[in-house]
């Protein structure tokens, strides 16, 4: 049996992502942020304070590049790392004034992105194609 891309929820899924990932780096690069940054302030616009550990958990991201993101994030002065009050073998990543004041204009940035990607679907396709997302997701996780 042949493999056709085209029917492949994987490939699609990858190339979509791809894709989205490209369009979101575009509207975000001149606020000064990656994808990757991005993702982490949005956990920490949800959640101030968080440990490094529960932002790897929350993003499902390897040790190293959420290490690696928070490095670059520190040196553009979008976060501090805190010693954490509760647990003092670890620290607290803690947003500063220029994140805060980014997430006005960064969410604006993924909603045009969010809006571009769906611009030929219905607001029933949109909520099925969101529905049906959510429960791939679900059960490659095993929930």
């Amino acid at each position: 049996m042949a493999f056709h891309k085209e029917r492949s929820a994987g490939f699609l899924a990858n190339q979509m992502a791809r894709l989205f990932a490209k369009g979101l780096h575009e509207r975000i690069r001149p606020l000064g942020l990656a994808p990757a940054q991005f993702m982490t302030l949005l956990a920490l616009w949800d959640e101030d304070g968080l440990a490094q550990s529960e932002l790897v958990r929350r993003l499902d991201v390897e040790q190293a590049t959420m290490a690696n993101t928070l490095t670059r994030m520190e040196r553009d002065g979008l976060i501090e790392r805190r010693a954490n009050p509760d647990d003092g073998r670890s620290q607290a990543i803690h947003l500063t004034p220029r994140a805060k004041a980014l997430r006005d204009p960064a969410t604006a940035a993924a909603r045009a992105q969010n809006e571009a990607a769906l611009a030929d679907f219905t607001d029933e396709e949109r909520q099925t194609f969101l529905a049906l997302m959510r429960r791939a997701i679900s059960a490659m996780h095993g929930d």
